[in-house]
Protein backbone atom coordinates (compact mmCIF):
# COMPACT_ATOMS: atom_id res chain seq x y z
CA UNK A 1 0.00 0.00 0.00
CA UNK A 2 1.34 3.42 -0.96
CA UNK A 3 1.53 6.28 1.53
CA UNK A 4 -0.76 9.17 0.65
CA UNK A 5 -1.77 12.53 2.10
CA UNK A 6 -4.24 15.15 0.94
CA UNK A 7 -3.92 18.83 1.85
CA UNK A 8 -6.53 21.52 1.15
CA UNK A 9 -5.31 25.11 1.06
CA UNK A 10 -6.94 28.36 -0.08
CA UNK A 11 -6.06 29.40 -3.63
CA UNK A 12 -4.59 32.94 -3.46
CA UNK A 13 -4.92 33.65 -7.18
CA UNK A 14 -2.30 33.99 -9.88
CA UNK A 15 0.34 35.10 -7.36
CA UNK A 16 1.46 31.44 -7.20
CA UNK A 17 1.53 30.95 -10.96
CA UNK A 18 4.90 30.16 -12.54
CA UNK A 19 4.46 33.42 -14.46
CA UNK A 20 3.85 35.61 -11.39
CA UNK A 21 5.38 34.24 -8.18
CA UNK A 22 8.88 35.63 -8.77
CA UNK A 23 9.97 39.22 -9.17
CA UNK A 24 13.17 40.81 -10.46
CA UNK A 25 15.54 42.95 -8.44
CA UNK A 26 17.33 45.94 -9.94
CA UNK A 27 20.57 43.98 -10.02
CA UNK A 28 18.92 41.36 -12.25
CA UNK A 29 18.43 38.75 -9.54
CA UNK A 30 15.12 37.16 -8.69
CA UNK A 31 13.11 36.87 -5.50
CA UNK A 32 9.90 35.14 -4.46
CA UNK A 33 7.12 37.67 -3.90
CA UNK A 34 5.97 37.97 -0.28
CA UNK A 35 2.41 36.72 -0.84
CA UNK A 36 3.67 33.71 -2.79
CA UNK A 37 6.30 32.96 -0.11
CA UNK A 38 3.66 33.08 2.62
CA UNK A 39 1.50 30.60 0.68
CA UNK A 40 4.51 28.34 0.04
CA UNK A 41 5.46 28.40 3.74
CA UNK A 42 1.89 27.54 4.79
CA UNK A 43 1.70 24.62 2.34
CA UNK A 44 5.14 23.34 3.28
CA UNK A 45 4.38 23.28 6.99
CA UNK A 46 1.00 21.59 6.42
CA UNK A 47 2.86 18.82 4.59
CA UNK A 48 5.77 18.70 7.06
CA UNK A 49 3.61 17.20 9.80
CA UNK A 50 3.09 14.07 7.65
CA UNK A 51 6.83 13.20 7.48
CA UNK A 52 6.89 12.46 3.76
CA UNK A 53 10.68 12.75 3.82
CA UNK A 54 10.64 9.11 4.97
CA UNK A 55 8.61 7.92 1.99
CA UNK A 56 9.88 5.96 -0.99
CA UNK A 57 10.75 8.20 -3.96
CA UNK A 58 9.62 9.40 -6.43
CA UNK A 59 6.49 11.14 -5.21
CA UNK A 60 3.37 11.79 -7.29
CA UNK A 61 1.89 15.24 -6.65
CA UNK A 62 -1.66 15.83 -7.93
CA UNK A 63 -3.42 19.20 -7.83
CA UNK A 64 -7.21 19.63 -8.00
CA UNK A 65 -8.94 22.96 -7.54
CA UNK A 66 -12.23 24.68 -6.88
CA UNK A 67 -12.67 28.05 -8.62
CA UNK A 68 -15.50 30.57 -8.81
CA UNK A 69 -15.64 30.78 -12.62
CA UNK A 70 -13.69 29.97 -15.77
CA UNK A 71 -12.03 33.42 -15.81
CA UNK A 72 -10.40 32.68 -12.44
CA UNK A 73 -9.54 29.06 -13.21
CA UNK A 74 -5.79 28.71 -13.83
CA UNK A 75 -3.99 26.17 -15.94
CA UNK A 76 -3.13 23.84 -13.06
CA UNK A 77 0.27 23.00 -14.54
CA UNK A 78 1.25 26.67 -14.03
CA UNK A 79 0.99 26.06 -10.27
CA UNK A 80 3.49 23.20 -10.30
CA UNK A 81 6.73 25.16 -9.85
CA UNK A 82 5.56 27.11 -6.81
CA UNK A 83 3.93 24.04 -5.23
CA UNK A 84 6.91 21.73 -5.77
CA UNK A 85 9.34 24.42 -4.58
CA UNK A 86 7.26 24.79 -1.40
CA UNK A 87 7.56 21.08 -0.70
CA UNK A 88 11.28 21.10 -1.45
CA UNK A 89 12.02 24.10 0.79
CA UNK A 90 10.39 22.68 3.91
CA UNK A 91 10.76 18.93 3.44
CA UNK A 92 14.14 18.88 1.70
CA UNK A 93 13.17 16.45 -1.07
CA UNK A 94 14.51 17.73 -4.39
CA UNK A 95 11.65 18.47 -6.78
CA UNK A 96 13.30 16.31 -9.45
CA UNK A 97 12.03 13.42 -7.29
CA UNK A 98 8.43 14.57 -7.69
CA UNK A 99 6.05 13.97 -10.58
CA UNK A 100 3.36 16.62 -11.16
CA UNK A 101 -0.13 15.65 -12.31
CA UNK A 102 -2.84 18.15 -13.24
CA UNK A 103 -6.03 17.20 -11.47
CA UNK A 104 -9.57 18.36 -12.06
CA UNK A 105 -10.66 21.99 -11.90
CA UNK A 106 -14.18 22.42 -10.52
CA UNK A 107 -16.28 25.55 -11.02
CA UNK A 108 -18.45 26.37 -7.99
CA UNK A 109 -19.52 29.95 -7.25
CA UNK A 110 -20.73 28.98 -3.77
CA UNK A 111 -17.35 27.74 -2.50
CA UNK A 112 -14.19 29.75 -1.85
CA UNK A 113 -11.29 29.05 -4.24
CA UNK A 114 -9.23 26.17 -2.93
CA UNK A 115 -6.54 23.75 -4.06
CA UNK A 116 -6.32 20.13 -2.97
CA UNK A 117 -2.80 18.75 -3.16
CA UNK A 118 -2.51 14.97 -3.01
CA UNK A 119 0.95 13.47 -2.51
CA UNK A 120 1.66 9.76 -2.70
CA UNK A 121 4.51 7.39 -3.26
CA UNK A 122 4.78 6.51 -6.92
CA UNK A 123 3.59 3.05 -7.94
Amino acid sequence: MRNEIQISIPYPGDVISVNHYRGRRRDGGEYVKAEAQAWMDALGWMIKQHHIEDWRLPLDVNCDGVFRDLNNCPDLSNLSKCTLDAIEEVIGINDRNMRWHDGTPTIDKARPPELTITIQEAA
